[in-house]
């Protein structure tokens, strides 16, 4: 008899989450103005280069390429995040004006097109006993793709609310972000010894960096008074459709990887990789694409960070539940399929 597997005794509600959401409330209560404001904003500037030469630093080369040979897995999780994501984002065109607002909209489809987790990805994928190595490659690729793609894409899809494909915006997104990138991955041999003896110290240097963002957008949106447009009933639609928008993915992942001949370790990794969103590359990135408006374009993000925790939390501990005897199935599906069809070369 299958023993029913527990559900978390509680969900993860991630403190960096509650850290985000106090500095969301310390810019509606004291927003930077003039000096303050044009001080800040510089050094949100400055904190998004940082983090951007920190994530070209860390990002390993050899790793990558590595792992370039599970080449089909890693093409799917970049097809889930950069094709699927961006054509469903899409599609929720039509909910505007009735369901979303367009700043809501623009913010949803923004989400669609940011880079997957690493490290979540990981956790996650280790916890249901998936193909952990490929959640570490699959999640770098996307990160290191988002680093062009994403802009790219925004100045393609948000041409009205990203300020288009402008000089200037170009100028910023090199400027911003992938020049401090490849300046990153250029000086790692030197400072990557470095980087690896102050990882806990540097981790926080990361996230009180993207605090520093998340206060000068909203306290910029603040002072522009944006938040007079959005009502409750208006977020209570966001969190609907975005929690379609998760569910859509999940199933999606999940079954069109089976589809394509990936076994069980293969298709956790493509879940867990392929249906979530950076908060960490998002959050910066929409500071430089959005200026002022950046305040309501991350907050979909935010959302969904959440969401896609706690949901992907209790996936991940019913995945590891399964039974010996449906794992020993699926490794004979696998052997049948032969290493072609399994997506890599037998481990």
């Amino acid at each position: 008899m299958r023993r029913r597997p527990h559900l978390p005794a509680r969900l993860p509600v991630d403190p960096y989450v509650l850290a985000l959401l106090a500095t969301v409330g310390l810019a509606a209560l004291l927003p930077a103005r003039g000096t303050a404001a044009t001080v800040a904003d510089a050094a949100s500037t400055a904190a998004v280069a940082l983090l951007f030469f920190l994530y070209g630093a860390r990002l390993s080369t050899r790793e990558a390429l590595d792992g370039l040979r599970h080449w089909r897995l890693h093409a799917t999780v970049l097809a889930c995040t950069f094709l699927l994501f961006p054509l469903l984002g899409l599609a929720a065109r039509v909910l505007v004006p009735g369901v979303l607002t367009p700043p809501l909209y623009a913010g949803l489809l923004f989400l669609c097109l940011v880079p997957s987790t690493v490290q979540s990805s990981i956790a996650f994928t280790s916890i249901a006993r998936g193909n952990v190595p490929a959640a570490i490659c699959a999640g770098s690729f996307s990160s290191l793709a988002g680093i062009v793609l994403t802009p790219l894409l925004a100045s393609v899809l948000l041409s009205g609310d990203a300020g288009g494909f402008s000089l200037d915006s170009l100028l910023k997104i090199t400027l911003q972000l992938l020049l401090p990138f490849l300046l990153g991955q250029a000086l790692r041999p030197r400072v990557g010894p470095f980087l690896t003896r102050h990882k806990q110290t540097l981790g926080l240097v990361d996230r009180g960096s993207i605090l520093l963002v998340v206060y000068a957008a909203f306290s910029a949106g603040m002072v522009a008074g944006i938040w007079e447009r959005v009502s409750p009933l208006r977020l209570g639609a966001l969190l609907l459709v975005e929690a379609a928008l998760l569910a859509a993915m999940l199933l999606a992942t999940w079954y069109g990887a089976a589809r394509l001949g990936f076994g069980r370790e293969d298709r956790i990794a493509i879940q867990f990789a392929g249906s979530k969103k950076s908060l960490a590359a998002g959050l910066p990135m929409a500071s430089v694409l959005f200026g002022p408006q950046a305040a309501l374009a991350v907050l979909p993000l935010m959302l969904f960070h959440q969401m896609q925790l706690m949901v992907c939390a209790v996936i991940a501990r019913r995945r590891a539940a399964d039974p010996p005897a449906e794992l020993a199935v699926e490794r004979v599906a696998e052997v049948s399929r032969g290493p072609q069809q399994a997506g890599a070369p037998a481990r």
